[in-house]
């Protein structure tokens, strides 16, 4: 499994901007795709996610309202859709991927890096 994030940049507080995470190695159909970020000097924390079969999503509270998952099949790409962003979400933004019955995340992409200034 290869994840190749992008996207990144910079922003102003209040900005948009959408992360791709490009999925190769294998059919993903019974996969769930994560976002995570670390921000400097904090521990990676989790974003949210989706499903691959049947899209359904799930976000942390930090960003619920704000962020939107999103994937499309043909293209084997994982979306996240950041709007109102804060400078607060500055952060290196990971996608992973894992089966659906594993409980944590074996396979992870390099990160793109997200700043967002005030």
């Amino acid at each position: 499994v290869q994840l190749q994030a992008s996207g990144g940049g910079l922003v102003q507080a209040g900005g948009s901007l959408r992360l791709s995470c490009a999925a190769s190695g294998r059919t993903f159909s019974n996969w769930i795709m994560g976002w995570f970020r670390q921000a400097p000097g904090k521990e990676r924390e989790f974003v949210g996610s989706i499903r691959w079969s049947g899209g359904i999503t799930a976000y942390a509270d930090s960003v619920k309202g704000r962020f939107t998952i999103s994937r499309h099949n043909a293209k084997n790409t994982v979306y996240l859709q950041m709007n109102s962003l804060k400078p607060e979400d500055t952060a290196v933004y990971y996608c992973a991927a894992r089966y659906r019955d594993d409980s944590s995340f074996p396979y992870w992409g390099q990160g793109t890096l997200v700043t967002v200034s005030s």
